[in-house]
């Protein structure tokens, strides 16, 4: 075993009923080293890392911590041993502050009864300082940012004398400010010889911050290596068994015909004054910082939220939403950022999912025609190839890219004119991204206006043909396809702050 190896996982095999999950996969974690652990949705990572984690204790093969074999059977085993895991779902409690939360379920106790709070507040201030965090040990964890929580699950991890520390997705709900500060800060605890295991399907970030990569295909080992030693190109083949030239597929041209055209549209609050239109066959993009208001002008035009002045109008026709519903019945449609809150029903099946907001399509006298609606949702689920065993597969079992296209599914059985999409590719694999992409340009060479939200920029570069900068709840410039860039983008962004 190498010097500065902490943990080696070894002929790692894992099975579910009927499912082999993991299959002699390999990885050494290196102290002062950021190890990416990546492949598509379903490869084995999170299983694998379960494991590491203590989750997961009925498995085959070896765990070895500095050369010693151990059996994880809990967390807390792991934690013993100097692994942590921060997952995706941030786990902590608003209402607390932040030492409460740092020390929950272990505070420090006087003569071994009394909770000792000097004590727990001192311990949380040498941490923060001793990570250059600005915010205090009795700041209520509400009032922070997203990348402040995210910096205290680590916090907690270290604090645990944690010497791996395991990180799913943590950029998926930051902003390009806060990834900066967040990956400043890992490499900063890097340096300290802490080794981190870095989750990720964002591969710029990948080949930013990490030093090792393991790719993991099918529930096998395909390879580890030097991130030094291959491109991204090289990376995507190994994770999807193919090469994979350009994800972004031609978009094709649009009409002139106007299908959406919003008129100073504002809430009162977030946003305001704002203006555009999308053609029939059009992508139109929104570019700009989280927060900036893109998602909440996105729900004003769909009618999940009200807005108090402005004007909607569907082919030339002004429209008056009281809801979502109202929306819906006038053609326009939204994918949410958050799928799982707002798109689907996990523990429901793929037929009912797309089923529960149609039922204008599908019922008579209040009953439903079954026979109808189920042929419909075969007849959509097929058309995008939705990978399932059969339409009562639960949606909660499905992988990301096959979750995405069942939200699809349920809006694209209408006759759909205006396709609102937010952030319609995050959290889910290379493979499925491309397969999102090619239904995207297929729906809008249909005829289809699409209003495209997202955070990764080349995404929105390569995906639109004109892009709307937005920044403080306006739209600060609109972009032509042939002139945008990523650095004209964040000017225009810039100068609007100031």
């Amino acid at each position: 075993m190498e010097n500065n190896t902490i943990v080696e996982l070894k002929n790692i095999r894992k099975e579910f009923p009927g499912v082999v999950a993991l299959d002699n996969v390999n990885m050494r974690i290196r102290a002062g080293a950021v190890h990416a652990l990546v492949g598509e949705n379903g490869a084995g990572k999170s299983t694998l890392m379960k494991i590491l984690s203590g989750t997961y204790a009925n498995y085959e093969g070896k765990v070895l911590v500095d050369g010693r074999e151990v059996h994880m059977k809990s967390e807390k085993d792991a934690f013993r041993n100097g692994i942590s895991i921060v997952a995706q779902e941030l786990n902590c409690v608003p209402e607390l502050t932040v030492a409460e939360n740092l020390f929950l379920g272990r505070e420090p106790v006087m003569n071994g009864v009394f909770l000792d709070k000097k004590q727990r507040r001192k311990r949380t201030e040498e941490l923060l300082l001793m990570l250059g965090l600005d915010y205090k040990a009795t700041d209520k964890v509400e009032s922070l940012s997203v990348a402040k929580r995210q910096m205290l699950e680590i916090l907690k991890a270290i604090s645990r004398n944690s010497r791996v520390i395991i990180m799913d997705e943590p950029t998926s709900a930051l902003t390009s400010a806060e990834t900066v500060v967040f990956f400043r800060k890992v490499k900063e605890l890097k340096e300290q010889g802490i080794a981190f295991v870095f989750i990720s399907h964002r591969l710029e970030e990948v080949f930013e911050l990490c030093d090792e990569y393991t790719v993991l295909r099918d529930g096998k080992w395909i390879d580890s290596g030097l991130l030094a030693d291959v491109d991204q190109e090289k990376l995507i083949s190994l994770m999807v068994g193919r090469d994979i030239q350009d994800i972004y597929p031609p978009i094709g041209g649009h009409t002139d015909e106007v299908t959406l055209e919003v008129r100073g549209l504002g809430d009162g609050n977030v946003f305001r004054d704002v203006s555009f239109t999308i053609r029939k066959g059009e992508i139109l993009g929104f570019a700009g910082m989280m927060g900036a208001g893109r998602s909440e002008i996105a729900r004003g035009v769909f009618g999940m939220d009200r807005v108090k002045e402005g004007e909607i109008l569907i082919d030339g026709v002004k429209q008056s939403f009281q809801s979502a519903k109202d929306a819906i019945r006038s053609g326009v449609a939204m994918v949410t950022e958050d799928r799982g809150t707002y798109g689907l029903v996990g523990v429901r099946s793929i037929r009912e999912n797309v089923k529960l907001p149609n039922s204008d399509l599908f019922t008579e006298k209040g009953f439903w025609r079954n026979r109808e609606a189920a042929a419909a949702v075969e007849k959509i689920c097929g058309k995008l190839s939705v990978k399932a065993p059969d339409m009562d597969t639960l949606v909660e079992t499905l992988s990301g890219g096959n979750q995405q296209k069942v939200v699809l599914a349920k809006w694209l059985i209408r006759n759909v004119k205006v396709l609102i999409l937010d952030e319609p590719t995050r959290g889910i694999d290379i493979g499925a991204k491309q397969e999102i992409y090619n239904l995207i340009t297929e729906l809008a060479k249909n005829g289809m206006a699409i209003l495209l939200i997202s955070s990764d920029m080349p995404e929105v570069l390569s995906m639109s043909h004109r892009i709307a900068v937005i920044s403080q709840g306006r739209i600060n410039g609109i972009l032509d396809r042939e002139e945008a860039t990523q650095e004209k983008i964040m000017k225009i962004i810039v100068e609007a702050g100031e």
